[in-house]
């Protein structure tokens, strides 16, 4: 059963993310994240350093934060597990629930992420459950 804590994570506007090196070591990221159901949902590009981590080592541990990364002391964590979303859409549909929520400054991210260095980036999404 997922705590009702874990699944209120969806509802801030940023949190940090913070996956693992093959050495053990975290390397935190703030991010948007979104609820779906009974998990939570992150956007990233697919060339990432934390798709390639999560490739190789599926924990990650959630704090919420502020859109910087800085999290307050007293917050607290949360260990989950992240599965990759490559299929085009099943991505589709959940930049929809990212538009919902996030609505004109996702898409203005977005047009700014598309005439930048990377020109229209691959995305994927990020699936988190609770362990």
């Amino acid at each position: 059963m997922t705590s009702p804590a874990f699944l209120a994570l969806g509802d801030e506007s940023f949190v940090s993310l913070t996956t693992f090196r093959k050495n053990g070591e975290g390397v935190p990221t703030p991010v948007w994240i979104a609820r779906e159901g009974d998990t939570l949902i992150v956007t990233t590009p697919a060339g990432t350093g934390k798709v390639k981590r999560l490739r190789n080592d599926s924990r990650v541990e959630l704090r919420a934060s502020n859109r910087m990364g800085k999290v307050a002391e007293d917050a607290p964590v949360f260990r989950g597990t992240a599965s990759i979303v490559e299929d085009p859409a099943a991505v589709e549909r959940m930049g929809e629930t990212f538009l919902a929520k996030y609505k004109l400054e996702y898409r203005i991210f977005l047009w700014i992420e598309r005439r930048g260095k990377h020109g229209r980036a691959q995305r994927y999404k990020l699936v988190i459950t609770e362990s």
